[in-house]
């Protein structure tokens, strides 16, 4: 007898619905899984075996052919087990499935209960695109399902218990959806704030104008002078992430399998700090099954880079292109698939390889060739790419000790948070959602510039001989200024400050 049940598969962050066909005929006991199915899923069958019988049914002693179609989708993971579980108890007439389309994931023990399934999110997402009506989900991911709106989801402990549901035994109760809320308390994410970093009022100054506007920022100064403390800190007045974004990040920890299993919802935006010995995979995504990296992970979020010229140079080369376009593309032979890449990069570096060259006070023991090897260890190109460039001196001893406490990261935010909202408005029926995706033909439109700072921004790309891409963030950077100083117009003083980021060493 032939029966179907529907799941779904997840290639990239994208969810495809399969169809779990399956034909019990006369035979030799055999128990064979089609459909391009990957190891985990060939593995079902034992699996399924044992969680029918140590449920109370009746396993048939037949020949089970279980087809998952589309054939030519690559199917991966242990999420098909309940559906082949589902479609075998219909094929032989044990249950029936419900009026309303259904669709079922989750991977079975041997007693029956269901394990955590990775990529539920998205699964779900296109169940409900796809015009189903309820989703059966194991227990432990009821609450990522529920955040989906307008789609029941049934929570299913065990076998046993979808059992009797579908039987009309025991009904199993809907999970109700608990909202998208964002967490607003951004200092429990780290433990770090502004005010307890003595000195550096200029590094503050240009982290909040990066935050303020997405704008890439990097570190410059000799070991201990904060540097580190800065970048952790930059989460404490980065605006609350929207609905969208969360349920972006979530979909993308989710189908990582990195997602709390006490945390249905990325709440906070994201901050990666991966070490400098990191591969291009690991930093860019790739692998056999084609992962998400740490660039897609960061998305919406921070990808913190310390020691930057110590990360491998192809690594780094590989950051060029997603800093750009703001998508990363990985391309194999077993396929093609595209993640997200929005991030703000943060990185921070030593001036040389003892940390000390120019340093006021200790003298640098690396020769000059030395020192410029390690400077030239990050490419121009990639320096290009980032707006905002910031020495971080040591901190004097008078600072130090000084009792008073700086601006409290909470007072930041709030700034912060205004000049996004103004940014939020600007942009709404235009594709970038902050000021450094402004577009070049954006630019013009919404960069509206006095005079005299028309006359500054000419005389500065003539003395500094600026490229077309430095001339074209200097301009986002000082709309940030002025968003932060609630100006509709671009001033001299904004200007000023923007071009003060710039690296002397980099146009």
């Amino acid at each position: 007898m032939l029966a179907k049940s529907q799941t779904c598969a997840v290639v990239g962050l994208d969810g495809f619905i399969v169809q779990v066909e399956v034909d019990i005929s006369p035979g030799l006991p055999a128990f064979n899984i089609v459909g391009l199915p990957d190891t985990a899923v060939q593995e079902a069958r034992e699996r399924v075996r044992a969680a029918l019988r140590n449920s109370g049914c009746e396993f048939p002693m037949r020949r089970i052919t279980v087809n998952l179609a589309p054939a030519d989708l690559k199917k991966a993971g242990p999420a098909y087990d309940l559906p082949i579980a589902v479609g075998i108890l219909l094929s032989s007439g044990q249950v029936d499935l419900p009026a309303e389309p259904s669709l079922f994931l989750g991977e079975l023990s041997f007693d029956g209960s269901l394990r955590h399934t990775n990529g539920v999110l998205p699964m779900v997402s296109v169940a409900r695109e796809q015009g189903f009506a309820a989703v059966y989900v194991p227990t432990a991911d009821a609450a990522e399902a529920a955040l989906v709106d307008g789609i029941r989801v049934f929570p299913v402990s065990t076998l046993a218990a979808l059992i009797s549901h579908l039987l009309g035994e025991s009904r199993i109760a809907p999970a109700e959806g608990g909202g998208i809320l964002t967490d607003d308390d951004h200092h429990r994410a780290n433990g770090s704030n502004l005010a307890h970093i003595k000195g550096q009022e200029h590094a503050k100054r240009a982290l909040e104008v990066a935050a303020a506007g997405f704008h890439n920022i990097l570190f410059n100064g000799p070991p201990g002078s904060g540097k580190t403390m800065l970048a952790r800190a930059l989460p404490s007045i980065l605006p609350r992430m929207t609905p969208q974004e969360a349920l972006d990040a979530t979909k993308i920890y989710s189908v990582s399998g990195a997602l709390p299993a006490d945390c249905p919802l990325v709440a906070q935006r994201p901050f990666r700090a991966p070490h400098y010995s990191i591969s291009n995979a690991g930093l860019v995504g790739g692998g056999r099954n084609l992962r998400p990296g740490e660039i897609t992970m960061s998305h919406r979020g921070v990808l913190f880079l310390d020691e930057l010229p110590e990360f491998d140079r192809t690594a780094l080369e590989s950051l060029r292109q997603p800093l750009e376009d703001k998508v990363v593309t990985i391309s194999r032979v077993t396929g093609s698939v595209t993640y997200p890449a929005s991030f703000m990069l943060v990185a921070a570096q030593n001036p040389c390889p003892c940390g000390f060259y120019s340093h006021p006070r200790k003298e640098c023991i690396c020769s000059s060739s030395a020192v410029s090897r390690y400077q030239k260890r990050v490419s121009g190109p990639l320096l290009d790419r980032i707006d905002i460039f910031v020495e971080v001196p040591p901190v004097e001893y008078d600072k130090l000790v000084a009792e008073d406490l700086a601006e409290d990261s909470a007072v930041i935010r709030q700034r912060v948070e205004r000049a996004r909202a103004a940014q939020t408005e600007r942009f709404e029926n235009a594709p970038g959602w902050c000021n450094s995706e402004m577009g070049a033909g954006e630019i013009w439109n919404i960069c509206k510039l006095d005079d005299g700072a028309r006359s500054l921004l000419q005389t500065a790309t003539t003395q500094l001989n600026l490229s077309a891409r430095a001339f074209h963030r200097i301009i986002k950077v000082s709309r940030t200024v002025a968003d932060l100083a609630e100006s509709e117009v671009i001033s001299v003083s904004h200007l000023a400050e923007a071009l003060q980021y710039r690296s002397r060493g980099l146009n």
